[in-house]
């Protein structure tokens, strides 16, 4: 699975050519990835503001609103692809536009039924 990480809001940031850019290499990738076989699922999030965070506290669950995260990415998103080796999959995370623009790209195996990648 690649994560997606972002500052909020950083493609209003962008000139509306530089964001019609970013959208159509998203486009590209996705195509080709598609095309490949290699693509499984994905989606973008809605805003952190919306996000509800369910925690410890005193040794029972918690909600309380927003991501409250430290650094200045949220998670944004993600893509689920069928890669032949974590190598595969990282070559597609560098691709990613929105590393260019300071989010970040996470890639992490997904655990099969069995869970023995633990």
């Amino acid at each position: 699975m690649l994560l997606i990480w972002n500052r909020p809001g950083f493609t209003e940031e962008l000139s509306e050519e530089d964001r019609t850019a970013l959208f159509g290499e998203v486009d590209e990738i996705m195509k080709e990835l598609a095309e490949s076989g290699e693509w499984v699922a994905g989606q973008a999030l809605a805003d952190p503001s919306q996000t509800l965070t369910v925690r410890a506290v005193g040794g029972k669950p918690e909600i309380v609103d927003g991501p409250f995260m430290e650094s200045k990415e949220q998670f944004a998103g993600y893509l689920t692809v069928d890669c032949d080796s974590p190598q595969r999959a990282a070559e597609i995370a560098a691709r990613w536009p929105d590393v260019r623009f300071g989010g970040v790209m996470e890639v992490r195996p997904i655990m099969d039924e069995a869970g023995t990648e633990m």
